[in-house]
């Protein structure tokens, strides 16, 4: 048993290529490591980015499947994050296509986040479990209107937000995922700010008269 913990700590602490190698020479412990290392902000990303649960996991293994599979060939010198949900993307887009539906990118959206933020946000911290059913129904009617603002977004933006929050990406990797400049991520993520909070607006008043 302790053997077992000091191999699976000497894994913790290699770096994605270090992992990848380790697999190709036969250390499945070390794709075990890769794969608890992203399977949880990639599979947030893409619930999220789908809304179904069962749906969310059986692309996630498409993506660590797709992910052993490609070890021999994937570049070594940076980590494998960026690479992952830009598969994911895909993988996600393909499923809508097929599926002839819109997706859903994510259930809330904190604007005031700001990357050098220290803050922890999490899209499943609602609804409250302990809250009451009359504030159950606030936040659900909360919810609805964030994804009626947010679906109103254009595509290019709402994919810079939902990789922002759902996925939890720095703006560089967003650019990496979304083959663009690190600055038109940033710039793209601004305008999707204001242009949800005038979505939000309209609703407001829509719901109000």
């Amino acid at each position: 048993m302790a053997d077992h913990r000091a191999v699976e700590r000497s894994t913790v602490e290699l770096s994605d290529a270090q992992l990848a190698e380790c697999t190709l020479a036969g250390d499945q412990a070390a794709f075990e490591t890769l794969v608890r290392r992203y399977q949880t902000p990639i599979f947030s990303f893409v619930r999220h980015f789908l809304g179904d649960y069962d749906l969310a996991c059986d692309i996630v293994q498409q993506v660590f499947v797709r992910l052993y599979t490609s070890l021999p060939n994937l570049r070594k010198g940076e980590p494998f994050k960026a690479w992952l949900f830009q598969v994911a993307r895909y993988c996600c887009i393909d499923e809508v296509r097929r599926q002839h539906r819109q997706a859903v990118p994510f259930s809330m959206m904190e604007p005031d986040y700001d990357e050098g933020d220290s803050t922890t946000f999490s899209l499943d911290d609602i609804p409250d479990p302990g809250a009451s059913l009359e504030e159950e129904q606030e936040q659900r009617d909360i919810q609805r209107t964030l994804l009626q603002a947010i679906d109103g977004l254009p595509p290019k933006f709402r994919a810079v937000v939902m990789l922002r929050y759902a996925g939890q990406l720095k703006f560089a990797e967003i650019g990496r995922v979304l083959n663009m400049p690190e600055p038109t991520a940033k710039t793209y993520f601004a305008r999707a700010r204001a242009l949800l909070r005038k979505n939000l607006t309209e609703l407001r008043e829509v719901v109000a008269m």
